[in-house]
Protein backbone atom coordinates (compact mmCIF):
# COMPACT_ATOMS: atom_id res chain seq x y z
CA UNK A 1 0.00 0.00 0.00
CA UNK A 2 1.40 3.38 -0.98
CA UNK A 3 1.60 6.24 1.45
CA UNK A 4 0.24 9.67 0.55
CA UNK A 5 1.65 13.16 0.77
CA UNK A 6 -1.10 15.78 0.69
CA UNK A 7 -3.35 13.30 -1.07
CA UNK A 8 -0.79 12.32 -3.70
CA UNK A 9 1.34 9.19 -4.05
CA UNK A 10 4.57 9.13 -2.07
CA UNK A 11 7.43 6.68 -2.22
CA UNK A 12 10.76 6.03 -3.92
CA UNK A 13 11.29 6.31 -7.68
CA UNK A 14 14.36 4.88 -9.41
CA UNK A 15 15.42 6.89 -12.46
CA UNK A 16 18.13 6.17 -15.02
CA UNK A 17 19.50 9.70 -15.39
CA UNK A 18 20.63 10.61 -18.91
CA UNK A 19 23.83 12.52 -19.62
CA UNK A 20 23.52 16.29 -19.76
CA UNK A 21 20.91 16.57 -17.01
CA UNK A 22 21.66 17.60 -13.44
CA UNK A 23 20.26 15.59 -10.55
CA UNK A 24 18.32 18.66 -9.46
CA UNK A 25 16.77 18.96 -12.93
CA UNK A 26 15.50 15.39 -12.65
CA UNK A 27 14.06 16.07 -9.19
CA UNK A 28 12.42 19.25 -10.46
CA UNK A 29 10.87 17.35 -13.38
CA UNK A 30 9.43 14.66 -11.10
CA UNK A 31 8.10 17.30 -8.69
CA UNK A 32 6.29 19.04 -11.53
CA UNK A 33 4.76 15.81 -12.84
CA UNK A 34 3.44 14.46 -9.53
CA UNK A 35 2.63 17.78 -7.86
CA UNK A 36 4.40 16.93 -4.60
CA UNK A 37 6.53 19.72 -3.11
CA UNK A 38 8.70 17.52 -0.91
CA UNK A 39 10.94 15.68 -3.39
CA UNK A 40 14.65 14.92 -3.00
CA UNK A 41 17.31 12.43 -4.02
CA UNK A 42 19.61 10.04 -2.18
CA UNK A 43 22.94 10.84 -3.81
CA UNK A 44 23.75 13.24 -6.63
CA UNK A 45 25.20 12.46 -10.05
CA UNK A 46 27.20 15.01 -12.03
CA UNK A 47 25.53 16.22 -15.26
CA UNK A 48 27.93 14.25 -17.50
CA UNK A 49 27.22 11.02 -15.58
CA UNK A 50 24.38 8.60 -16.21
CA UNK A 51 22.67 5.92 -14.19
CA UNK A 52 20.75 5.30 -11.03
CA UNK A 53 19.23 8.27 -9.26
CA UNK A 54 17.12 7.39 -6.21
CA UNK A 55 14.35 9.99 -5.93
CA UNK A 56 12.21 10.25 -2.80
CA UNK A 57 8.68 11.65 -3.16
CA UNK A 58 6.75 13.01 -0.20
CA UNK A 59 7.73 13.71 3.39
CA UNK A 60 7.63 10.05 4.57
CA UNK A 61 10.06 9.10 1.78
CA UNK A 62 12.41 12.08 2.14
CA UNK A 63 12.87 11.12 5.78
CA UNK A 64 14.59 7.98 4.49
CA UNK A 65 17.19 9.85 2.38
CA UNK A 66 19.99 9.60 4.97
CA UNK A 67 19.45 5.87 5.46
CA UNK A 68 19.33 5.26 1.70
CA UNK A 69 22.58 7.17 1.16
CA UNK A 70 24.44 4.82 3.53
CA UNK A 71 24.33 1.93 1.07
CA UNK A 72 27.23 0.64 -1.01
CA UNK A 73 27.50 2.11 -4.53
CA UNK A 74 28.54 0.54 -7.82
CA UNK A 75 29.82 2.46 -10.84
CA UNK A 76 31.12 1.83 -14.33
CA UNK A 77 33.89 4.35 -14.97
CA UNK A 78 36.07 5.18 -17.96
CA UNK A 79 39.52 6.68 -17.35
CA UNK A 80 41.61 8.50 -19.96
CA UNK A 81 45.31 8.02 -19.34
CA UNK A 82 48.02 10.50 -20.30
CA UNK A 83 45.92 13.61 -19.70
CA UNK A 84 44.54 15.58 -16.77
CA UNK A 85 41.51 17.81 -16.23
CA UNK A 86 41.12 20.84 -13.98
CA UNK A 87 37.92 19.24 -12.63
CA UNK A 88 39.16 15.63 -12.88
CA UNK A 89 36.33 14.97 -15.36
CA UNK A 90 35.32 15.96 -18.95
CA UNK A 91 33.77 19.23 -17.81
CA UNK A 92 37.12 20.84 -17.06
CA UNK A 93 40.07 22.07 -19.12
CA UNK A 94 41.93 19.01 -20.38
CA UNK A 95 45.66 18.92 -21.14
CA UNK A 96 48.03 16.13 -22.09
CA UNK A 97 50.83 15.20 -19.71
CA UNK A 98 53.28 14.02 -22.37
CA UNK A 99 53.94 10.87 -20.36
CA UNK A 100 54.81 7.65 -22.15
CA UNK A 101 51.92 5.18 -22.05
CA UNK A 102 53.12 1.61 -21.81
CA UNK A 103 51.86 -0.53 -18.94
CA UNK A 104 51.61 -4.26 -18.44
CA UNK A 105 48.50 -5.98 -17.16
CA UNK A 106 50.34 -6.71 -13.92
CA UNK A 107 51.27 -3.04 -13.42
CA UNK A 108 47.65 -1.95 -13.83
CA UNK A 109 46.43 -4.69 -11.47
CA UNK A 110 49.00 -3.68 -8.87
CA UNK A 111 47.80 -0.06 -8.91
CA UNK A 112 44.16 -1.15 -8.61
CA UNK A 113 45.08 -3.39 -5.67
CA UNK A 114 46.70 -0.40 -3.98
CA UNK A 115 43.40 1.46 -3.96
CA UNK A 116 41.26 -1.46 -2.78
CA UNK A 117 40.14 -1.40 0.84
CA UNK A 118 39.93 1.52 3.29
CA UNK A 119 41.73 4.57 1.88
CA UNK A 120 42.03 8.28 2.61
CA UNK A 121 40.65 10.39 -0.23
CA UNK A 122 40.99 14.14 -0.64
CA UNK A 123 37.71 15.74 -1.81
CA UNK A 124 38.01 17.54 -5.17
CA UNK A 125 37.94 21.33 -5.36
CA UNK A 126 34.94 21.12 -7.68
CA UNK A 127 32.49 19.44 -5.31
CA UNK A 128 29.29 20.20 -3.41
CA UNK A 129 31.02 19.96 -0.04
CA UNK A 130 30.48 23.13 1.97
CA UNK A 131 33.01 25.69 3.21
CA UNK A 132 31.61 28.58 5.25
CA UNK A 133 28.15 27.67 4.01
CA UNK A 134 29.04 27.65 0.31
CA UNK A 135 29.83 24.65 -1.94
CA UNK A 136 33.47 24.27 -2.90
CA UNK A 137 32.70 24.52 -6.62
CA UNK A 138 31.58 28.14 -6.15
CA UNK A 139 35.04 29.02 -4.83
CA UNK A 140 36.79 26.93 -7.50
CA UNK A 141 34.92 28.69 -10.30
CA UNK A 142 36.36 31.97 -9.01
CA UNK A 143 39.86 30.52 -8.98
CA UNK A 144 39.90 29.99 -5.21
CA UNK A 145 40.96 26.45 -4.28
CA UNK A 146 39.81 25.45 -0.81
CA UNK A 147 41.78 22.49 0.51
CA UNK A 148 39.80 19.89 2.44
CA UNK A 149 41.36 17.25 4.65
CA UNK A 150 41.40 13.70 3.22
CA UNK A 151 38.46 11.61 4.37
CA UNK A 152 38.17 7.85 4.94
CA UNK A 153 36.29 5.94 2.23
CA UNK A 154 36.29 2.28 1.25
CA UNK A 155 36.83 0.79 -2.19
CA UNK A 156 35.38 -2.72 -1.94
CA UNK A 157 36.49 -3.82 -5.39
CA UNK A 158 37.88 -2.57 -8.71
CA UNK A 159 37.15 -4.87 -11.66
CA UNK A 160 38.97 -4.14 -14.90
CA UNK A 161 36.27 -4.47 -17.57
CA UNK A 162 38.43 -4.06 -20.70
CA UNK A 163 41.33 -6.16 -19.42
CA UNK A 164 44.24 -6.61 -21.83
CA UNK A 165 47.91 -7.58 -21.66
CA UNK A 166 49.29 -4.18 -22.63
CA UNK A 167 47.92 -0.64 -22.17
CA UNK A 168 49.51 1.90 -24.49
CA UNK A 169 48.80 5.05 -26.51
CA UNK A 170 46.81 3.10 -29.12
CA UNK A 171 43.99 2.71 -26.57
CA UNK A 172 44.72 5.04 -23.63
CA UNK A 173 41.58 4.16 -21.67
CA UNK A 174 40.66 1.93 -18.77
CA UNK A 175 37.10 0.80 -18.11
CA UNK A 176 36.51 -0.27 -14.53
CA UNK A 177 33.63 -1.39 -12.33
CA UNK A 178 33.97 0.01 -8.82
CA UNK A 179 32.09 -0.95 -5.66
CA UNK A 180 32.59 1.66 -2.96
CA UNK A 181 31.24 3.34 0.14
CA UNK A 182 29.22 6.54 0.20
CA UNK A 183 31.25 9.73 -0.15
CA UNK A 184 33.70 8.23 -2.65
CA UNK A 185 34.60 10.52 -5.56
CA UNK A 186 35.19 8.44 -8.68
CA UNK A 187 36.85 11.35 -10.52
CA UNK A 188 39.33 11.71 -7.68
CA UNK A 189 39.95 7.97 -7.79
CA UNK A 190 40.61 8.28 -11.54
CA UNK A 191 43.09 11.14 -10.99
CA UNK A 192 44.80 9.27 -8.16
CA UNK A 193 45.16 6.15 -10.32
CA UNK A 194 46.76 8.32 -13.00
CA UNK A 195 49.16 9.80 -10.45
CA UNK A 196 50.10 6.33 -9.19
CA UNK A 197 50.78 5.18 -12.76
CA UNK A 198 52.84 8.32 -13.34
CA UNK A 199 50.98 9.38 -16.47
CA UNK A 200 48.00 11.36 -15.18
CA UNK A 201 44.36 10.47 -15.81
CA UNK A 202 40.87 11.89 -15.64
CA UNK A 203 37.34 10.52 -15.68
CA UNK A 204 35.68 10.61 -19.11
CA UNK A 205 32.58 8.55 -18.37
CA UNK A 206 30.61 7.48 -15.32
CA UNK A 207 27.50 5.36 -14.86
CA UNK A 208 26.02 4.43 -11.47
CA UNK A 209 24.66 0.91 -11.71
CA UNK A 210 23.65 0.31 -8.09
CA UNK A 211 23.01 2.13 -4.83
CA UNK A 212 22.31 0.04 -1.76
CA UNK A 213 19.76 -2.62 -2.68
CA UNK A 214 18.57 -0.74 -5.79
CA UNK A 215 19.96 -1.34 -9.30
CA UNK A 216 19.67 0.67 -12.48
CA UNK A 217 17.94 -2.26 -14.21
CA UNK A 218 14.88 -1.55 -12.04
CA UNK A 219 14.72 2.13 -12.98
CA UNK A 220 12.58 4.29 -15.23
CA UNK A 221 14.39 5.83 -18.19
CA UNK A 222 14.97 9.52 -17.57
CA UNK A 223 13.77 10.29 -21.10
CA UNK A 224 10.38 8.77 -20.24
CA UNK A 225 9.76 11.60 -17.78
CA UNK A 226 9.19 13.82 -20.83
CA UNK A 227 6.52 11.48 -22.25
CA UNK A 228 2.84 12.40 -22.33
CA UNK A 229 2.06 9.51 -19.94
CA UNK A 230 4.93 10.30 -17.55
CA UNK A 231 2.62 10.50 -14.55
CA UNK A 232 1.28 6.99 -15.20
CA UNK A 233 4.84 5.70 -15.69
CA UNK A 234 5.86 7.15 -12.32
CA UNK A 235 2.76 5.83 -10.54
CA UNK A 236 3.51 2.33 -11.83
CA UNK A 237 7.18 2.46 -10.84
CA UNK A 238 6.96 3.99 -7.35
CA UNK A 239 8.18 1.77 -4.52
CA UNK A 240 6.09 2.27 -1.39
CA UNK A 241 7.65 3.77 1.72
CA UNK A 242 6.57 0.66 3.61
CA UNK A 243 8.48 -1.60 1.21
CA UNK A 244 11.59 0.60 1.41
CA UNK A 245 11.47 0.59 5.22
CA UNK A 246 11.31 -3.21 5.15
CA UNK A 247 14.38 -3.32 2.91
CA UNK A 248 16.25 -1.03 5.30
CA UNK A 249 15.60 -3.26 8.30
Amino acid sequence: MREKDSGKEAGVLLVDKPAGKSSFAMVRRVRKIVGIKKVGHAGTLDPFATGLLVICLGRPATRLVSALMEGEKEYLATLRLGAVSTTQDPEGVVSGTGAELLFSEQEIDSVFDGFTGPIMQKPPAFSALKHNGKPLYEYARRGIIVEKEPRPVTIYSIDWEDRRHIVDASLPELKIRVRCSKGTYLRTLAADIGDRLGCGAYLTGLRRTASGFFTVTESVRGEDLDAADARAIIAEAIISVEDVRNLLQ
